[in-house]
């Protein structure tokens, strides 16, 4: 008894150790909630890989491995079996079973950021305690991959009323629901203090179904200023930063004690005209003219550093929807032509909002094309605000143009018409994202058949339809797409294959020197 009391403590000093390294992260900004289901966007979906794990995620390559599901089968075309592994425990020791999936499932149909990638399911249903069927309205070729979004919560935690008598389940934006001060997560890490926008503090979860790494407490630092954050990681307060600022990668690339990592990116950086605001906006040679007059070449060039691809559509080189006939469009006087021939020529003014710690260089981009539309008459008021800020803002589509970047979630060219430009419609979630006013039944329904489409030769051909409609009717002014870079340090060993190009690194896998 005494041998296997001391074999316990062995055992259990040596998982200690084995978990023994201490990093430090600086991101721009910090998540706006803990709740993983809150707002889909990029910080948000980084604290879920911390504090969370998905049924699958997407590796290096962006191909799917198994997670929380460790197998998974085609039942019938519309029925999806997931295994989901056993012993995987919460951070209060409460079991992970089939029932916090589809808690999890049914929770996601009604937040309004992931419902649309969730609209093509009719339900998920339990088979037994470690095993779950996924039944779609139709064959859905994007099925797997969505479920890189279902990070599971504890229903038993997550239900009843929190102590003011709110639902504890509640998906809200900035009213501090309990799920989004309160996280009990199957992930990597526990949540151990949080300031917003100051510091937060993870641990190791001692009971972590997963070996693979070696860190045992993660200190996540949002750093707004550029010139700050490369300045923590050079004078080693940090290990590690994101984003690099493109004025600073030379002087990162000579610093031996570092390593810059690049991939190129499938975010889109783009403006959405407003015309519920702008009445201009109505007349498509207004919005034309507005496109033709952003020089997105010169910004990549001069303010990105040439670290970007300069685009004129959603879809990347790659994707299904990308159309290789849908080149960027620089024209300063069809730009002037087209406001004549509208009968606006002498301009008009409009409101412009983008956040200022975001996307890489926001504020100087935004700058910049404000400076750009005053060529042909059109008077910006701009204002620029922290991410924090900026979603309650931009969620009241109250500005005349807006500054959106986006990343599809499913490695698929549907996925941006579904949250940017498709009608605005609050029950299915289509057009989360729209605030361009724009409704077009035409590409509603080109994307909706695409999302039913199994054959990837048609389906691309009608993703490119999609991406030719919102090019021919100027929804959005396309920008670039932008590259991802971190930095860090060198005994930081695996990195390159713990990050992706969605940006959410896999902390859990890492292993330090």
């Amino acid at each position: 008894m005494k041998k296997a009391f001391i074999s316990l403590i062995l055992v259990a000093t040596m998982k200690v150790m084995a978990h023994g390294a201490d990093i430090s992260i600086a991101y721009a900004a910090d998540p706006v909630s803990m709740d993983p289901m809150e707002q889909i966007s990029g910080a948000t979906l980084r604290m879920a890989h911390m504090v969370y794990d998905p049924l699958v995620r997407f590796d290096s390559e962006l191909k799917i491995e198994p997670r929380l599901a460790e197998s998974w089968e085609e039942i019938t075309p519309t029925t999806l079996r997931f295994h989901l592994r056993k012993g995987v425990k919460f951070h209060n020791g409460d079991p992970m079973t089939a029932d916090d999936v589809i808690f999890t499932f049914e929770r996601l149909k009604k937040s309004a950021d992931f419902k649309v990638l969730f609209e093509p399911y009719e339900k998920m249903r339990k088979v037994d305690h470690n095993t779950v069927d996924l039944i779609m309205k139709k064959p859905y070729p994007l099925a797997l991959a969505n479920m890189a979004y279902l990070f599971v919560m504890n229903r038993k935690y997550f239900s009843g009323k929190d102590e003011n008598g709110n639902d504890k389940a509640r998906i809200a934006k900035n009213i501090g629901t309990f799920a989004s001060t309160h996280e009990n997560g199957t992930g990597p890490f526990v949540l151990v203090s949080r300031q917003q926008g100051v510091k937060s503090r993870y641990r190791r979860f001692e009971e972590y179904w997963d070996e693979s790494g070696n860190v045992a407490t993660i200190t996540l630092v949002p750093i707004k200023e550029d010139v700050t954050r490369v300045s923590a990681l050079i004078s080693g307060d940090v290990d590690w930063i994101s984003p690099v600022p493109t004025t600073d990668i030379k002087r990162v690339n000579k610093d031996p004690r570092l390593t810059l990592y690049s991939l190129p990116s499938d975010r889109i950086i783009t403006f959405q005209m407003n015309q519920d605001v702008v009445p201009e906006f109505r007349d498509k040679r207004v919005r034309e003219a507005v496109v033709y007059a952003v020089n997105n070449a010169g910004i990549v060039g001069k303010i990105m550093h040439g670290n970007a691809v300069v685009a004129g559509q959603n879809s990347p080189p790659g994707y299904a929807g990308h159309n290789p006939g849908l080149k960027p469009r620089y024209d300063l006087e069809r730009a002037r032509r087209l406001m004549r021939e509208a009968g606006v020529e002498d301009g008009f003014t409009i409101t412009m909002i983008a956040p200022n710690n975001r996307y890489i260089n926001d504020e100087k981009v935004a700058q910049a094309v404000a400076a750009m539309l005053a060529r042909i008459n059109i008077e910006v008021t701009l204002t620029t605000m922290p991410k924090a800020q900026y979603w309650g803002e931009y969620d009241k589509c109250a500005a005349g143009m807006v500054m959106i970047g986006w990343s599809s979630d499913t490695g698929d060219s549907a996925n941006y018409s579904e949250y940017l430009t498709m009608t605005k419609d609050a029950g299915t979630g289509f057009g989360q994202y729209n605030c361009g006013g724009y409704g077009n039944l035409e590409l509603d329904a080109l994307v909706g058949e695409a999302s039913g489409e199994t054959d990837t030769e048609k389906r691309a051909a009608i993703l490119k339809k999609v991406s030719r409609i919102e090019y021919d009717e100027a929804l959005f002014v396309p920008l670039y797409w932008q590259n991802q870079n971190w930095a860090y340090r060198k005994a930081l060993k695996n990195f390159p294959r713990i990050v992706n190009l969605n940006n959410f690194p896999h902390w859990g896998d890492l292993v330090i020197k």
